[in-house]
């Protein structure tokens, strides 16, 4: 994915507006960089969608861009709005839900991966029927 800078080097990584990205997404997941040790995933929940409980073992980070929801952590409900981050540590179970009648835009990152790299799926039932889970590639 080498991206070039304004001098013409060649960089390995990301670096884009990830609140741009994060809001014009309309996809229920779409994984954009995959690391070695990390992940970075866009995601857009529709009203009333949510991820689905579940439980991993390995850490999440959630960046809400634009919307409303709940964060559940082992049944705890906190609610969320735009500028709100959520750390979920491994083997927490957890789900973010949108609770408005807008799009709930966010971003997601996996310590380590967590899918296959450059995967999209447009709604939750392609993502469940899916069941792909990270091959050990990345982007680079």
């Amino acid at each position: 994915m080498g991206q070039s800078n304004k001098e013409g080097i060649i960089m390995k990584g990301f670096v884009q507006d990830i609140e741009d990205l994060a809001v014009k997404n309309d996809e229920f997941r779409r994984v954009i960089y995959t690391a070695k040790h990390c992940q970075l995933v866009l995601m857009a929940l529709k009203p009333k969608e949510e991820i689905g409980a579940e439980v991993h073992k390995l850490d999440q980070f959630f960046r809400v861009e634009e919307g409303a929801g709940e964060a559940v952590l082992n049944g705890v409900r906190t609610v969320i709005r735009t500028g709100f981050a959520v750390v979920v540590p491994a083997g927490i179970k957890h789900n973010i839900i949108n609770t408005g009648s807008v799009p709930l835009k966010l971003y997601t990152l996996y310590a380590p991966p967590n899918h296959r790299d450059g995967v999209v799926h447009h709604t939750r039932e392609d993502a469940d029927a899916d069941n792909e889970h990270f091959d050990g590639k990345t982007t680079e």
